[in-house]
């Protein structure tokens, strides 16, 4: 599995984190910065992951800012990518399983690392559902 990530300055440090983290997993990261906690423009660096995981180039993406939402508008407005903020472990699973999320966007500012890992750990092990929950996907993008 390949997985694109990437951040503002705000999701900075949890983004590093995250890095350790995923490589000690053995899970292969493409990282799109930002490569210091100096203020940057979240689209930059959302736009690059969310192009990486529509173009296939990694399979999955996940974005952190402060909130998440910024990086999750940003990611959505991508063909082909259903990007889901997710603050608790089961809204990330459900994200997956039901919504077939390919980005996770996380609010470094209102979780613990800790957390953030759980939440991508459970993001990471859940798999889409298909069936009845396919039927709404496939209606997002007017398919």
């Amino acid at each position: 599995m390949n997985v694109a990530i990437g951040s503002d300055h705000a999701g900075f440090k949890l983004k590093n984190e995250m890095l350790v983290y995923l490589l000690e997993k053995g899970i292969e990261l493409q990282d799109f910065g930002p490569d210091s906690a100096d203020s940057v423009d979240y689209p930059d660096f959302a736009h690059k992951v969310a192009e990486s995981v529509a173009d296939g180039d990694n399979d999955l993406g996940i974005l952190i800012c402060g909130s998440g939402n910024g990086v999750c508008i940003t990611a959505n407005k991508h063909k082909g990518i259903r990007a889901a903020l997710a603050w608790e472990e089961e809204i990330a699973s459900l994200a997956r399983q039901h919504n077939n999320a390919n980005i996770l966007c996380v609010p470094a500012r209102f979780v613990s690392k800790q957390k953030a890992f759980r939440i991508v750990d459970a993001w990471l092990n859940a798999e889409f559902e298909g069936g009845r929950h396919q039927n709404r996907v496939s209606k997002i993008e007017g398919e």
